[in-house]
């Protein structure tokens, strides 16, 4: 605090650092598999400038093995996809889950989209999430070298009451298939990790304060509003904004990336089994 006793913006950004769940990124293991979460402002940069080249050379930077991409479409009209998704194959082996777009030449679910360089789609479910606003979410099972993994990748609206709406259908879609590793990813326009925070009701399915990183706005990044929740908890192992000059202006937000130790997580699992097996 200053001598007037307001919080300066280095204390602001301090106390989001260092709080409860952020986990640093030499917690980062080799075998892990890195998700990323972008929203990509429907390729409007910071400076105004519609340009999704550099949306993909941000995209290119992260290396990521999943990406979801929330706004990846035009929100009005026929909403046509607005990256070159050729490009960002040839580029960075990306390709997109397959989903039935909102129009012929859009690319994602109420402007989510996932795309991936490695790994098997088992399903997909197209969400559409209560509220004040059109919200969606995409439900992907996937199975990957390491083991299975069901990514949820959403884009909560802005009012509290419509979030807590949302999570609460994220939750009870989760509820209606098979126990296994998940992952909720994307903007969930909220930076709150207390009860106040409309997440709360994510709990005790997922911890709304791990790995809250500030990645909003990107110029200066102060506000967690960009999340990946892993249940059962310890299966993200770190979550770190991508902070590079490109991406400072290539969007509002910061892309954030996840780091996950799924084969601990089945290993783990097999142990369990194993132990019950025995006992029986």
């Amino acid at each position: 605090m200053d001598r007037n006793g307001k919080i300066t913006s280095a204390a602001l950004l301090a106390a989001i650092r260092n709080r409860r769940g952020h986990r640093p990124p030499e917690n980062n293991r080799p075998g892990d598999t890195v998700i990323a979460s972008y929203n990509v402002h429907k390729c409007v940069g910071v400076d105004r400038r519609f340009d999704p080249e550099r949306t993909a050379s941000v995209i290119a930077e992260m290396n990521a093995d999943i990406i979801a991409i929330q706004e990846a479409d035009k929100r009005f009209g026929e909403r046509s996809g607005l990256l070159n998704l050729e490009a960002l194959e040839r580029d960075c082996g990306l390709v997109p889950v397959p989903i039935n777009a909102l129009s012929s030449s859009g690319h994602g679910w109420h402007g989510n989209m996932i795309m991936m360089r490695k790994g098997v789609v088992g399903g997909v479910r197209q969400l559409k999430l209560p509220g004040v606003e059109p919200r969606g979410a995409l439900v992907v099972h996937l199975d990957l070298p390491v083991g299975k993994l069901r990514l949820v990748a959403a884009h909560f609206g802005l009012l509290k009451r419509s979030r807590e709406q949302q999570a609460m259908a994220i939750l009870a879609s989760v509820a209606e298939e098979e126990e296994m590793p998940t992952l909720l990813v994307g903007d969930l326009n909220e930076w709150r990790v207390g009860r106040r925070s409309s997440l709360s009701r994510l709990q005790p399915t997922f911890d709304p304060a791990s790995g809250a990183v500030p990645s909003f706005p990107s110029r200066f990044p102060v506000l967690a509003l960009d999340r990946a929740l892993g249940h059962p908890h310890d299966l993200v192992t770190s979550v770190e904004v991508h902070d590079s000059p490109l991406a400072r202006v290539a969007s509002d937000h910061l892309p954030i990336k996840a780091h996950i130790d799924l084969k601990v997580v089945w290993e783990r699992a097999g142990a369990s089994t194993d132990r019950a097996s025995r006992a029986m």
